[in-house]
């Protein structure tokens, strides 16, 4: 059997298929969210990308930002039927892949810190209790998108030190005509916002850098994690490109709450791939 699993973001997906004999092939895309882009469009990218180094595949999970409910997923499902129409298609949440990625078929808070923010419950197979993320705007707490929202509004109100402004305005020469016009005018300003997350990861060193990450993760855990029954009880996960580069903050800041076990994770591709092959102890 051939199986073919994703995990897709607002930024990107990651593709690992693995063939009959047990070998494995890591492909990339662009992020596939339902909610901004359609099927024909998911199509017409994959069929360039995707199907030219997977022509044929049995069985695709398809997890990902944006597949909420059925109907966000049967906009992937239609997009992928006619790449592969022999295949059985099965979608879920980037929450979920998160969740089996870090804890496979044991219990555990699973959360997410990439372009935006997600934690729940999972319960060994599926979501037991979520918290909704709400998005940029009401929500989504030390995502990429938060990071970048907080920087842009302390450069232009004069918060962030002088020093830092400085690197900040040699880094991105942004203007504030710009900056309004991509975050209330164009499409995707969740993604324009987390693209200046980096800028806090290069400069960590810096007090400023530091106490924003720390403060937006513990308004993170206080809105979302511990609004889980019990959440202490549990080990809490992450994955994300913010969880990663931020790993020492969370893992310290996590053990302050109360949690006793911490797992972070750079990439769930290829634990999915564990979950889907072995089988329930």
């Amino acid at each position: 059997m051939t199986i073919l699993i994703a995990d897709s973001g607002s930024t990107k997906t990651d593709w690992l298929y693995t063939d009959a004999e047990g070998n494995s092939l890591l492909i990339q895309t662009k992020g596939l969210n339902p909610f901004f882009r359609s099927s024909d469009d998911i199509y017409q990218e994959l069929k360039g990308t995707l199907f030219s180094k997977v022509p044929e595949v049995d069985k695709v999970f398809f997890y990902g930002a944006g597949v909420i409910n059925a109907e966000r997923g049967d906009v992937i499902k239609a997009a992928l039927a006619p790449l592969y129409p022999d295949a059985k298609v099965e979608t879920n949440s980037d929450l979920l892949a998160a969740a089996r990625a870090l804890f496979q078929h044991s219990k555990g808070i699973a959360c997410i810190l990439g372009t935006g923010s997600n934690a729940s419950l999972y319960n060994g197979e599926n979501i037991e209790y979520g918290v909704p993320p709400l998005g940029f705007i009401l929500g989504d707490e030390c995502s990429g998108s938060a990071l970048g929202k907080k920087l842009l509004g302390d450069y232009f109100k004069n918060v962030m030190p002088e020093d830092l402004k400085e690197r900040f305005q040699q880094k991105y020469k942004v203007t504030q005509a710009e900056v309004l016009d991509k975050v209330y005018r164009t499409e995707r300003p969740n993604k324009y916002l987390a693209g200046f997350a980096p800028f806090v990861s290069e400069n960590i060193s810096e007090k400023y850098c530091e106490d924003l990450v720390k403060a937006s993760f513990c308004e993170f855990v206080d809105r979302n994690v511990l609004q889980i029954p019990d959440a202490t009880q549990y080990p809490i996960g992450f994955s994300g490109s913010i969880a990663w580069n931020f790993r020492a903050i969370i893992e310290s800041t996590a053990r302050e709450y109360g949690f006793q076990a911490t797992v972070i994770l750079q990439k769930p591709i290829e634990h999915l791939h564990d979950y889907h092959t072995n089988p329930k102890k």
